[in-house]
């Protein structure tokens, strides 16, 4: 698998539907100091819901930091709204419905299913494997973690005490270093809340959805 290289350091932006109506863009409303982006395998992974209510508890920890927090993953609607309820998602905005042509532009691994896992859920055919970025208010990245395989996931504990230690840096316009629009990916959010998208940042949809 070839992976597109996040240069320079602009992650693809995405355009998120919400369920409650309205869509999210990532980048529109920025969090104060950085967006924290999770990408999780699906309702099949018992390590993914772990580290997801993990990530809820301290998300009131990474609010005070100025961190807006999300989670999105490949799958379907259905499967996404379970997982938020497995999570008790509240304040992180979980969303689904990740199309693999998008994850592979935001760089992530494919895998392929292995029938049931420990849980006695079935993976899907192909979904995306987990990673974490930190993106600043401008769009560049700050940090990045991708992976092939579900353990040894970055500590949120770690990512707190990193941003806390972080100089602040005042908000800076979110631009693209060629200009003009960026192309976004559209996901169905699968927990509740979520700002609203800009008209000024209205963007091309995936055609993968």
């Amino acid at each position: 698998m070839q992976l597109q290289a996040l240069l320079p350091r602009y992650p693809p932006a995405r355009n998120v539907r919400l369920a409650a109506g309205g869509r999210f863009v990532l980048g529109a409303s920025p969090g104060e100091r950085f967006d924290l982006v999770v990408f999780y395998r699906g309702l099949h992974c018992p390590i993914c819901a772990k580290y997801l209510l993990e990530l809820e508890r301290l998300a009131p920890d990474f609010a005070a930091r100025g961190v807006q927090v999300i989670a999105v993953g490949s799958d379907d609607e259905q499967r996404g709204r379970q997982m938020a309820e497995k999570v008790n998602a509240r304040t992180v905005k979980l969303a689904c419905g990740l199309s693999l042509k998008s994850a592979r532009q935001w760089g992530l691994y494919i895998s392929t299913s292995r029938g049931k896992t420990s849980i006695g859920i079935d993976e899907p055919a192909l979904f995306s494997e987990p990673v974490v970025f930190i993106v600043r208010p401008d769009g560049t990245l700050y940090y990045g973690a991708v992976q092939t395989m579900p353990f040894a996931r970055p500590q949120f504990q770690d990512l707190l005490k990193a941003i806390r230690n972080e100089p602040h840096r005042p908000r800076a316009v979110r631009r693209h270093p060629r200009g003009g629009q960026r192309s976004v990916d559209s996901l169905s959010l699968a927990s509740r809340g979520g700002g609203p998208a800009s008209p000024a940042r209205a963007a091309q949809l995936d055609p993968g959805h």
